[in-house]
């Protein structure tokens, strides 16, 4: 009787080349999602005891409910009209404190730049592309009064200079110029954009 030879073997070259074109087939059709937002500094953590007083005069309130609407300072406005609404509070100077605010400075309003700050809150159910915008609205209010005040003092545009001092390609010594001149717009209007909690109602 002739002896049974062994289990059959399994040919490993040619394993070895449907696991590499499985590779290849995930890697070429795997689309990867790559998340899109807003370049944002967060401030840094304060210690909880302290207690810091901020008149109400100095917040600029700004709530988008669920239907996109906008609700500023309890009016009721168009997004078209939100940057001028932002820059009129930003710029109002109304403790007379601030000598190149260009403002109405009306009492009920803003102080100065350093103390206003914009508040935004949301419904849970606003949609993004509108809270990006609206975000995008507030922020290009304070980079229009930084412009405003780069081409007064120095003929040119804050958003430029910024962009160039952040170029990793720009020299050594014109950011050590453009870092002076950027942070001095900076403290004129500092960007105080407060985000408040979502509202679920």
């Amino acid at each position: 009787m002739a002896r049974r030879a062994g289990a059959p073997e399994v040919s490993a070259g040619s394993m070895a080349d449907i696991a590499f074109l499985l590779l290849i087939f995930f890697l070429v059709t795997t689309t990867i999602e790559t998340d899109a937002g807003l370049d944002r500094m967060l401030p840094p953590i304060e210690p909880p005891d302290t207690d810091v007083v901020i008149k109400q005069k100095n917040i600029f309130q700004v709530n988008i409910n669920k239907n996109g609407q906008l609700l500023a300072d309890d009016e009721l406005i168009e997004l078209k009209d939100l940057r001028s609404k932002a820059m009129a509070f930003l710029d109002n100077g109304g403790d007379g404190t601030c000598s190149y605010c260009q403002g109405r400075k009306n009492a009920e309003s803003s102080d100065n730049p350093s103390k206003a700050i914009i508040s935004l809150k949301n419904d849970r159910e606003t949609k993004y592309s509108t809270y990006i915008t609206v975000q995008n609205e507030l922020v290009g209010a304070y980079n229009d009064l930084r412009n405003r005040e780069a081409q007064r003092l120095y003929k040119k545009n804050f958003v430029d200079m910024e962009a160039e001092y952040l170029n990793p390609e720009t020299d050594d010594d014109v950011k050590e110029e453009l870092k002076e001149k950027v942070k001095k717009i900076q403290d004129l209007f500092p960007q105080k954009l407060s985000e408040a909690e979502t509202s679920s109602d």
